[in-house]
């Protein structure tokens, strides 16, 4: 079978909005969904044969609830669940190791289930080598259609950006690739943004120093991301790309450059052994403060 989509489900409301937003992407990416519960084990193994199986019973009620709602807007899409027993971080990173992609709430609120203020997300974005996109209650209607709220269609498509922040001096297949294939599957423009910053307020000038100029910084760290992307835009014609710099902290550069976009795309550098506890500083800054889905791709 084609590896799925994962979601991970505790019955918050950013949990359904993910099930939800994974639904319509395994749809478009023609693969099953698997939703997930993880039980927490009863504190210090106490509770006997009675508070399992009540925890047995809020998994499988919590589980119905996301696919009632999966099927009422997302008919088509195959579907299949489980629930297991476990640390939640920990089941969720073993089985994405079989799964296309993972798809969680950036927030959680039930101690019972482990999603406690984020953490198993951070967890699992800091440990999986997975792509994870995180997903924010009440953002799902922004991966579709622009509202006529909303001003002037995207890209005249009708369809919200696909927005990739990308680092030209370490640019990575992985992420760019998977940016590309989301534009190209949603049918929407593809928005490519590098953050750079000046390193310092004097440099070379006509008599040897003088104030750096950023309009033409600005001008060479274009000619670079075209560069980079050159390769990709005659790989994907079909994607319509637009090229933007701008000088700032990556993080509030491109939290500004997604606002109103359907997706964020970044990556995240795993390291070797021991694995770290936490994600980078850019990835943190985005997924507490995007207001659309945030797709963290690992990279080496």
């Amino acid at each position: 079978m084609a590896q799925p989509v994962l979601a991970g489900v505790d019955g918050s409301a950013e949990s359904l909005a993910a099930a939800q937003w994974a639904a319509r992407e395994a749809v478009r990416r023609d693969r099953p969904l698997r939703l997930l519960h993880a039980r927490s084990p009863y504190p210090r193994g106490g509770g006997g044969g009675s508070a399992s199986a009540a925890r047995r019973h809020l998994a499988r009620r919590l589980l119905r609830e996301a696919e009632d709602r999966i099927r009422a807007t997302c008919p088509d899409v195959r579907l299949f669940d489980e629930q297991v027993e476990g640390p939640a971080t920990e089941a969720l990173v073993e089985a994405a190791r079989q799964a296309e992609l993972l798809v969680l709430g950036s927030r959680g609120l039930s101690a019972f289930t482990g999603f406690l203020l984020g953490s198993v997300s951070r967890g699992v974005v800091a440990r999986t080598t997975r792509p994870v996109v995180l997903v924010r209650a009440g953002g799902e209607a922004a991966d579709g259609h622009l509202t006529p709220s909303d001003g002037p269609p995207a890209a005249r498509t009708g369809r919200r950006d696909v927005v990739l922040g990308l680092d030209v001096t370490e640019p990575c297949d992985e992420v760019v690739g998977f940016a590309f294939e989301a534009a190209r599957s949603r049918g929407a423009r593809l928005r490519v943004v590098h953050a750079w910053r000046a390193p310092g307020t004097l440099g070379p000038g006509p008599g040897g120093t003088g104030p750096v100029d950023g309009a033409h910084r600005a001008e060479e760290w274009l000619g670079f991301l075209s560069a980079v992307l050159r390769v990709w835009r005659d790989k994907y014609p079909d994607v319509r790309v637009v090229e933007t710099v701008a000088e700032g902290r990556p993080g509030i550069v491109l939290v500004k450059a997604a606002s109103g976009a359907g997706l964020l795309v970044v990556g995240h550098r795993t390291p070797g052994r021991p694995p770290v506890r936490r994600a980078g500083p850019v990835t943190h800054a985005v997924v507490h403060r995007a207001d659309c889905a945030v797709a963290v791709v690992p990279h080496t």
